[in-house]
């Protein structure tokens, strides 16, 4: 009798929303006013929960000596499966790596007060004029504060959660220590922003925009009652400095699609209520917290972004129309100052690794390797339930791929040579 794998892991979260996502649309989803908006957030969590699952689509793999079959279900690719989200942001900060400059970065996130945070849940699509300002307070400081009017690099992601779960919106900011001048040359002095000047252009950016958007009197109280209670500015921190690319890339793409909170933060479920932990940095403690199992979902809830909205914009330098100009330059500097060849002629592009061996690098274990015997696995059916039976081994149309893998797995577990097919061969089997 046949074996057969499956990929299959519950986890908490899956658990919690599958037990009650359907009661917390009938009591709590109903706040939410836009119409699309509760589709989208609908959309969303049963596509993280079908995540894996077999009945909505699979790839079957074989064992030709055993017989051992493999099935992996399709992943969702949603940033809110905790699983996926990982691996967008792995992939993402691949990508990134290959066009980012091959110069010193500096890492900071741009805070705003408690008193603010809600105008930016009100009008969410405002999180993007927040990406703005944190481009505008570095850029300005490059344009004005440093003679010769130089261009930075910069990446903005939008991060909207604390450790938590409330509603914390904040900008994590990547950009290039050092600028391209009118002339096209690279400059590379500057190293360090006086903090002052950060938090004050940042708080007052932020405030301009909740003028502009928010005309009543009490808004204005507030803006007016921050500047005097926040007198050095709103917090930027801009410590952390990252000299290599790769470094840099993945060290801001996990703030991409980071899930609300991690699995192993969850202590307790009960059927009724989950019980968390988070760790406060002022005191610093850790602080144990327990919620209804409709409000825990809540919270999540609360952090999946409009359909369409762009978490990640590139500014400067990284910008499409400059982007590559840019590298070009910064290959140029380098090869001049280090009289390296390899930095003027030689690009900086990854390898992009398949889905089996981003596995193996994973988990260390490459899953189409047959348990039993150790042989490597065929592919055997693909099958989608939108479109059905896509690919099955046994199908004549497949035969030319079926005898070609064949021959390759033959070939690589035998010292025998396997001699070459003729198409006159593929006619007899059609």
């Amino acid at each position: 009798m046949n074996k057969c794998r499956r990929y299959k892991k519950s986890k908490i979260i899956n658990i919690i929303l599958k037990n009650h996502f359907e009661k917390f649309k009938e009591d709590k989803l109903s706040r939410i006013k836009s119409k699309e908006m509760r589709q989208h957030i609908i959309n969303v969590i049963e596509k993280a929960l079908n995540c894996g699952n077999i009945e909505h689509g699979y790839i079957k793999h074989k064992c030709l000596n055993c017989y051992e079959e493999y099935i992996h279900g399709f992943s969702c690719k949603s940033k809110f499966c905790t699983k996926c989200g990982r691996m967008y942001s792995i992939k993402w900060s691949e990508k990134q790596a290959e066009n980012m400059l091959n110069v010193k970065h500096r890492h900071a996130v741009f805070t705003i007060p408690e008193e603010l945070r809600n105008y930016f849940y009100k009008k969410r699509e405002l999180l993007k004029e927040l990406q703005d300002a944190a481009y505008g307070v570095v850029s300005h400081y490059y344009k004005k504060k440093v003679k010769g009017n130089h261009e930075v690099g910069l990446i903005a992601v939008v991060h909207t959660f604390g450790s938590d779960l409330k509603w914390n919106p904040h900008i994590h900011a990547l950009f290039t220590e050092g600028g391209i001048d009118k002339n096209n040359k690279w400059f590379k002095k500057l190293s360090h922003i006086p903090y002052q000047y950060l938090r004050k252009s940042w708080q007052k950016l932020v405030l301009d925009i909740i003028k502009t958007n928010f005309k009543d009197r009490e808004t204005q109280k507030i803006i007016n009652r921050l500047y005097k209670k926040y007198n050095n500015g709103f917090y930027v921190n801009a410590q952390r400095d990252l000299t290599k690319i790769k470094e840099a890339a993945k060290y801001i793409g996990r703030y991409l699609s980071r899930p609300a909170i991690a699995e192993y933060r969850i202590s307790e479920y009960d059927g009724k209520c989950v019980t968390f932990w988070y760790e406060n940095k002022n005191p610093r403690e850790k602080i144990t917290v327990r919620m209804d199992a409709l409000d825990f979902i809540g919270k999540l809830v609360n952090h999946i972004h409009p359909k369409g909205f762009r978490v990640v914009r590139r500014y400067g330098l990284y910008s499409r129309r400059k982007n590559k100009l840019s590298i070009e330059i910064v290959k140029l500097y380098n090869f001049m100052k280090q009289r390296n060849i390899f930095e003027l002629i030689q690009k900086q592009k990854n390898k992009k690794r398949s889905f089996k061996e981003r596995l193996i690098e994973t988990f260390g274990v490459n899953p189409f390797i047959c348990t039993s015997c150790g042989n490597e696995m065929m592919l055997w059916e693909i099958w989608y339930r939108k479109y059905g039976l896509i690919y099955n081994v046994l199908n004549k149309s497949n035969y030319k791929n079926i005898i070609n893998e064949i021959c390759f797995l033959f070939c690589k577990y035998s010292s025998i040579k396997f001699p070459t097919i003729t198409c006159s061969f593929f006619d007899i089997l059609l």
